[in-house]
């Protein structure tokens, strides 16, 4: 069975000869025997108690604590639930880190589309990305409720070609007007735009929404606080964000 000294033990846990030696001064990791001239040998089982001990140090644990968890009957099972706890607890920075690192790599992404980087189009873009799942929400609610709209649409189409049934495409016409302007009413109250001139957020008259020419991710309107008129950009409407501007 191997051996190590003071000196090998500390190299082999990444501790130093001082750390050994107060361990074994506080009693939690005594060698297991003295050489002839007097020097300490620690014995395999010692090396894993010592990488035990140095794992507990690393979560926080005094060591005064250690020596208790050492001294208890089964100090294997409370270890093994700390293990399990390090772990969660390490999956969950991690989770944490991929969310920041998402983050960071769609603001660059933003941003090489700003042509005139500020503070300010930092801003924008940091907003415009905090509220991104309420904006794909209102686009689901939308996408959701018109599909049997739509579906009734081709139905009416295919039925008045094949079968002449007109008067479908007319049910279809009395039903798709009024949706359309309830869903348009509903989806301009829980959206807001951004000025790219003076970043005020704010929300334009129903009428001005709905007929402006627009993309994807945004719209040509007049800004209600600089009078901006362009292009601004679509962010789900977050009352306190907007009561503060």
């Amino acid at each position: 069975m191997s051996k190590y000294t003071t000196g090998e033990l500390a190299k082999l846990c990444g501790v130093t000869v001082r750390t050994v030696q107060y361990y074994d001064k506080r009693g939690i990791l005594a060698p297991s025997e003295l050489s002839e001239g007097g020097r300490r040998l620690y014995s395999e089982d010692d090396l894993r108690r010592m990488r035990v001990i140095c794992f507990l140090r690393e979560l926080g644990l005094s060591i005064d604590t250690i020596s208790q968890l050492l001294a208890e009957e089964d100090p294997g099972s409370v270890i093994s639930l700390l293990l399990e706890q390090q772990e969660r607890e390490l999956r969950e920075e991690i989770g944490e880190r991929r969310e920041k690192l998402e983050k960071l790599e769609t603001l660059r992404r933003e941003l090489k589309s700003v042509e005139a980087f500020s503070v300010e189009s930092i801003g924008d873009v940091a907003y415009t990305m905090s509220n991104k799942t309420n904006l794909k929400k209102n686009h689901l609610t939308m996408l959701l409720t018109g599909l049997p709209v739509t579906a009734l649409q081709w139905v009416a189409i295919i039925l008045w070609i094949t079968k002449g049934f007109w008067w479908l495409f007319v049910i279809w016409a009395l039903v798709a007007i009024p949706w359309g302007v309830l869903i348009s009413r509903y989806y301009f109250t829980h959206v807001s735009y951004i000025c790219p001139q003076c970043h005020t957020v704010f929300r334009p008259t129903f009428k001005e929404a709905f007929f402006a020419s627009h993309t994807p991710k945004t719209r040509r309107l007049t800004c209600t606080s600089c009078g901006h008129h362009g292009f601004c950009v679509e962010v789900a409407r977050e009352e306190e964000k907007e009561e503060k501007k």
